[in-house]
């Protein structure tokens, strides 16, 4: 389904937006990952391009820099491009990141045995980390989020540094893709002190070869704010009552609270709300979880995710301009230094998509006799005719 060129074409000729995927090619191995993927695939979720990133070796790092915080990366620095990213978003890798969760592995290694290993095991804990290995060298450990794994993989580096000990760090998905990185990183740049990772599938490495001295910054246990509005809830009220928006309303609170999300600014009986989230997986896993519930019940829904409550509104906000044959559902974030959305369509969308992509056959059937026949009814002075022979023939064709 995520290949379907046809139809993303035709969605995306509707939207005025370009749709890189419907549905996902993501291949789970798991109960979970296969719920999710089913849910992706049976409701023919799209993702949307809103406004294309570009991705290149200094956008990554903006991007670190953004996602890190400026006063955790050293002035004194080297970056290395170890595989280029390809410079369009991947859907697969997007899913993977919202199924799989945003918790990474980071391994260190030590140029020597020390005692710091203990304080690095320390800051770890403190950090909500969780070691999984050990040894006198080497520290296995699990993460919230890349972003701390490689936060927290400078400072260690930091400390080595101070103590004349070298110290390598790389982050992965698993504890043995973190090892890889590391030894990839220095059989590539060298027996040097760094940290290794990867950012929208490229593979990068920041080399810090003299101590430094870094900012002081509290981490915030919450990071993306994900803005939620019910669209035309006038209309739904008049269809359904204000009890029914009610029930309705509160039981997203209740997922989102479920889902490690803050409530911020709700009232019952209104129809949006904000919550906070540790992660943007996290906080587009919950998005599109509330969407397809909101959906289901005869609503629509615009959600917008950002690093702020105000921007996390405003994307919203653009989910409200951008149309197809009327509102979208749309849950709209960044990806790199782009802006994209997955749009859920109606049952009704829905509906004409399965009918394109089961009966494309029929369909162009249908149309080349319709043509023919209004053509020659056209000739003969019939012309008003075509109609009733477009309704019976695309009947005859889809229904049969």
């Amino acid at each position: 389904m995520a290949n379907n060129s046809v139809l993303r074409r035709i969605v995306s000729l509707i939207t005025k937006h370009n749709i890189l995927s419907i549905g996902t090619k993501y291949f789970p191995t798991t109960e979970l990952e296969t719920e999710y993927v089913d849910m992706f695939n049976y409701t023919q979720t799209m993702l949307m391009e809103i406004d294309k990133a570009n991705i290149t070796t200094e956008s990554i790092f903006t991007n670190l820099v953004r996602d890190v915080g400026r006063e955790n990366i050293p002035e004194n620095h080297s970056f290395y491009e170890l595989l280029p990213a390809q410079n369009k978003i991947d859907e697969y890798a997007l899913v993977s990141k919202i199924i799989m969760g945003s918790d990474r592995y980071m391994y260190v290694e030590l140029s020597e045995p020390s005692y710091i290993i203990d304080y690095f095991t320390d800051i770890i804990l403190r950090e909500n980390g969780e070691i999984i290995e050990r040894s006198e060298t080497e520290i296995v450990s699990r993460l919230m989020s890349k972003n701390d794994a490689i936060r927290i993989a400078i400072k260690l580096v930091g400390i080595g540094l101070d103590n004349n000990i070298r110290v390598r760090a790389a982050a992965g998905m698993t504890g043995a893709a973190a090892i890889e990185r590391s030894i990839k990183f220095n059989k590539e740049v060298g027996d040097v002190p760094g940290v290794a990772f990867t950012k929208l599938g490229g593979e990068y490495a920041l080399v810090l070869d003299t101590p430094f001295k870094l900012g002081q910054s509290e981490h915030a246990e919450y990071q993306h704010y994900l803005f939620i509005d019910i669209v035309d809830s006038t209309n739904f009220i008049s269809k359904h009552g204000k009890n029914k928006l009610v029930e309705l309303m509160t039981s997203v609170k209740e997922f989102m609270e479920n889902c490690e999300g803050h409530i911020e600014g709700y009232r019952e009986g209104g129809d949006d709300l904000i919550a906070r989230f540790p992660s943007k997986g996290v906080a587009i896993r919950a998005g599109l979880d509330c969407a397809w519930f909101i959906l289901n019940n005869g609503a629509k829904v615009k959600i917008g995710i950002g690093r702020s409550r105000r921007e996390a509104g405003e994307r919203a906000n653009i989910a409200e301009g951008i149309k197809g044959f009327g509102a979208l559902t749309l849950i709209v974030f960044d990806l790199a230094n782009g802006l994209y959305a997955y749009y859920v369509p109606s049952d009704f969308s829905r509906t004409l998509c399965e009918l394109f992509t089961t009966k494309k056959g029929k369909l162009v059937t249908a149309f080349l006799l319709v043509f023919i026949l209004c053509y020659l009814l056209a000739v003969l002075g019939f012309g008003l005719y075509g109609i009733l022979v477009f309704i019976i023939v695309v009947a005859y064709y889809t229904l049969k």
